[in-house]
């Protein structure tokens, strides 16, 4: 399963692919319903040395808050759009908006539309919808809550669920657009332009494509070049130490594009996991050896930072764990692939290539 913010695995998000998958083992089954169980948890934390992060990178990533384009949208409407899900959907307003995921809220909030928007998804964290109400049950979507608000257009992904409140929504008469989740980050182009589309915005959606694409590549051309030519091999480890979720994560966990971008190499990948996530063992950790570990603030939090990270089986005995060394990025914008990824992608590069700095 591919966990982000919005808890998407390759598919369905985690809690609901342990009710939609058939499990395969009870092994399988076990480690679904601690990943579902844990997802759950994203406020759990036990304290722990967060690593630092530089004055610029803390600038950058003013990291809850969104960066609207400049001037107010006017929307030509209406407009008829293809749903990822087979349907084609008709919108007429965009007075009253319903995204339902955190990136999709991302999106919405970046083409200027935030005073429109009337509810969020749980996992729409950033400060300008921090005080939205809630449509979102755990990481279910309640339909009656959004019914409730009475919205003109609801904006969904495939990873949303259950499907029931889906219907019920589209039942009642709702416009619901279906957006296919990202990957990575050849996705985020598309998905903001599905969503501009939608609320009758397609220039600035494309505003908004150039200007994050440019800022991921620009980001890019700050990646120091090694004089030995090797590239720093990093592991990605999905961990909730109060709910006993140790991970780490392989060619499906969503975080292999990012490493990529950053001049790194995915190790969980490149080691031969081609699956989303396995579960941590010594031996894994081993043939990944990692150079750094990439973790999820509240997931460094969760193990009382490096010291109980270290006391994970095999992590001391890696390049990584002999050298303390980790790169830590907020849980909300990690890989949600939206218009804030190039700030993501600016932490990453700066605490990977720090020098004299904690975790080298």
């Amino acid at each position: 399963m591919r966990i982000s913010q919005d808890f998407a695995p390759t598919g369905p998000d985690a809690a609901t692919t342990a009710r939609r998958r058939p499990a395969r083992g009870r092994a399988a089954a076990a480690l679904t319903a601690a990943v579902a169980f844990a997802l759950v948890l994203t406020g759990c934390g036990g304290g722990g040395d967060a690593a630092p992060k530089s004055a610029s990178a803390q600038s950058s990533a003013d990291a809850d808050r969104v960066e609207p384009l400049t001037g107010a949208p006017a929307p030509k409407l209406p407009v008829t759009v293809d749903s990822a899900d087979g349907d084609k959907v008709t919108i007429d307003s965009t007075d009253r908006i319903v995204p339902l995921t955190g990136s999709l809220s991302e999106i919405v909030f970046t083409l200027g539309f935030g005073k429109q928007v009337v509810a969020r998804d749980i996992t729409a964290t950033f400060e300008q919808a921090e005080k939205l109400p809630v449509v979102t049950r755990a990481h279910d979507v309640s339909a009656e809550s959004v019914l409730s608000l009475k919205p003109t257009i609801v904006l969904a992904d495939t990873t949303t669920g259950p499907a029931e409140a889906i219907e019920q929504i589209r039942d009642a008469g709702i416009p619901l657009l279906v957006v296919e989740p990202a990957k990575g980050l050849s996705d985020v182009g598309r998905r903001i332009d599905a969503v501009a589309e939608a609320l009758g915005v397609p220039s600035a959606g494309t505003e908004l494509r150039e200007r994050t694409e440019k800022r991921i590549a620009d980001v890019q051309k700050s990646i120091p070049v090694r004089t030995d030519g090797k590239k720093p091999r990093v592991a990605f480890l999905y961990l909730r130490g109060s709910a006993s979720v140790y991970l780490l994560g392989g060619a499906g966990s969503g975080a292999s594009s990012l490493l990529e971008a950053a001049g790194a190499v995915d190790a969980g990948k490149e080691s031969g996991l081609d699956k989303d996530f396995t579960a941590i063992t010594s031996e894994a950790l081993a043939k990944a050896a990692p150079d750094a570990i990439l973790l999820m603030t509240k997931g460094f939090e969760s193990v009382g930072g490096m010291d109980g990270l270290v006391k994970i089986p095999g992590i001391a005995e890696t390049p990584a764990g002999m050298d303390r060394r980790v790169v830590t990025v907020d849980d909300g914008v990690l890989l949600n692939y939206g218009p804030r990824t190039d700030r993501v992608l600016t932490e990453i590069v700066e605490q990977l290539y720090a020098k004299g700095g904690k975790g080298q």
